[in-house]
């Protein structure tokens, strides 16, 4: 039985996975990944340490696969759009910029005061937020310019691994597109978009789609993962757009929730209408488009709450931390939270913003905390779900995946606070099993209508009318929460004196 792995470079974790043709995953293998915040509205991460977690993962997986040579190839997911800046000796320049990073505002702001934000939204169906990869790079020219000086590619996470395990230099689409550098009508890499960067076109490898192939795994990395060398190495997956493959989204009207590092929500359109309050991706499927937005933190938040008030990070803290939330009311006794911890991306776009709890007293505990920081996240949630209905697209069928889809309390307040089921999927990596999957269709071995029949949904959360009157309270707090502390936000935590 042919076999392909699924590779996902994630916020927190590195997760493999083997899959057979059938959707079965036979073997699963994870390490932790660290996200550094140097300062604060910073997210950085070393390559380096992808690339020696993606070695361990993969040797553990080709350790329990029965026969290597049934391999039929990989396909590398991750976050995006990540920025990696290599030298002309393809040796990194510097830790990584995360999608979730916020330290580039003023730059964003100078783009704003250069371009006309409406003609760059049509033409790049993005909006000028700190998501774009030019005001980063312009952040690096203004504060690191030997570094800048040095630049002579820029390319994401998992373009990086692909050019460890195949030798070859390539980017993703969606990078390009999420980066602000494709025309929506060439779909290609404009060159005067990548001059808003400071750049030139060179530095920017040629595109590659996520079921093209990239290479073949080369000697040298066969040697470092245990992979076969000559294993065909595919173009590479957005980890949202993975998941939303994975989760079977091939319909208008079906929203993934993904529950990772960051927190996405992923739709499903057939023609692309660009909003600035979300991003522009293309589905993995060819000829739609997936309109999603992303949420920062949300499983790196609970990890660092986590390790702050349960002294670990580790999954059994955080399945006690789940039960002491579950003994709380809804509402958490009048504590309330923002999940701001690293700014906000969709659909406010303020990187300024901050994570907060307010409403506690000497009587509160750590689950009331947990339990408003859930409550939160999930409130984040349901301010996408209004953007998609005010353009267009309402929800008809939420579905989970990801780690955090496991947890039932979290699972259920989402229900709760949405006022909508919530479909969580059987299998909970849904960004490496779709990067599988990306292999499995790059192989021949089915097409993308097989990818959406595979998909099996786990449990399926049910608001109850009691959960539905107090997530329309805890969500309308959120929202005046926000409102309040905005102006303070902006003052960045310099007094005004």
């Amino acid at each position: 039985m042919p076999v392909v792995i699924g590779l996902d470079i994630g916020t927190t974790s590195t997760v493999a996975v083997a899959l057979e043709p059938s959707g079965k995953t036979i073997a699963w293998a994870s390490r932790p990944a660290r996200l550094s915040s140097p300062q604060p509205g910073f997210a950085e991460a070393d390559p380096e340490e992808w690339w020696q977690n993606a070695q361990a993962v993969l040797l553990e997986i080709a350790g329990a696969l029965p026969d290597l040579s049934e391999l039929a190839g990989i396909c590398v997911t991750g976050m995006l759009p990540t920025v990696i800046l290599l030298d002309e000796n393809r040796g990194v320049l510097r830790p990584s910029i995360q999608q979730s990073d916020a330290r580039c505002g003023k730059e964003v702001e100078q783009l704003l005061g250069e371009t006309d934000e409406a003609a760059f939204l049509k033409q790049t169906g993005q909006g000028i937020t700190q998501q774009l990869v030019a005001p980063k790079l312009r952040w690096i020219a203004q504060h690191e310019p030997d570094c800048f000086a040095k630049i002579s590619y820029v390319l994401g996470s998992y373009d990086f691994i692909n050019m460890k395990l195949a030798g070859n230099l390539a980017v993703e689409r969606n990078w390009a597109l999420e980066a602000g550098f494709i025309d929506l009508e060439s779909h290609e890499i404009e060159e005067g978009l990548v001059a808003l960067s400071g750049l030139p076109l060179s530095a920017l490898p040629p595109l590659v789609s996520a079921h093209e192939m990239a290479g073949y795994v080369t000697k040298e990395a066969a040697s470092a993962t245990g992979l076969p060398a000559g294993l065909p190495v595919f173009g590479g997956a957005a980890d949202h757009i993975a998941s939303a493959l994975a989760g079977g989204l091939t319909s208008a009207g079906d929203v993934l929730l993904k529950f990772g590092g960051a927190g996405d929500v992923i739709a499903i359109a057939d023609r692309p209408e660009p909003d600035r309050r979300l991003f522009l991706d293309y589905h993995l499927i060819p000829g739609l488009y997936a309109p999603n937005g992303c949420m920062a933190s949300s499983g790196s938040l609970l990890r660092w709450l986590a390790a702050m008030i349960g002294g670990s990070q580790d999954d059994e803290v955080l399945k006690v931390l789940d039960r002491e939330a579950e003994a709380v009311p809804g509402g958490a006794d009048g504590v309330r939270a923002l999940p701001y911890f690293l700014g906000e991306k969709t659909p406010i776009h303020d990187p300024m913003a901050r994570g907060t709890l307010t409403g506690l007293s000497l009587g509160h505990g750590r689950g009331h905390i947990w339990r408003a920081m859930l409550e939160s996240i999930a409130c984040g949630f349901r301010h996408h779900l209004e953007v998609l209905e005010e353009t267009d697209r309402p929800p008809t069928r939420l579905l989970a995946s990801d780690g955090g889809s496991r947890s039932r309390i979290w699972m259920q307040i989402v229900a709760d606070i949405c006022g909508q089921p919530v479909h969580a999927l059987a299998d909970a990596y849904g960004s490496s099993v779709g990067a599988a999957w990306v292999a499995v269709v790059g192989s021949g071995l089915a097409s993308w209508d097989d990818v959406a029949k595979a998909t099996a949904i786990g449990a399926v959360y049910e608001p109850s009318e009691a959960g539905r009157a107090a997530g329309n309270v805890i969500y309308s707090d959120y929202r005046a929460l926000y409102g309040a502390l905005k102006g303070f936000f902006a003052r960045g935590g310099h007094l005004d004196v």
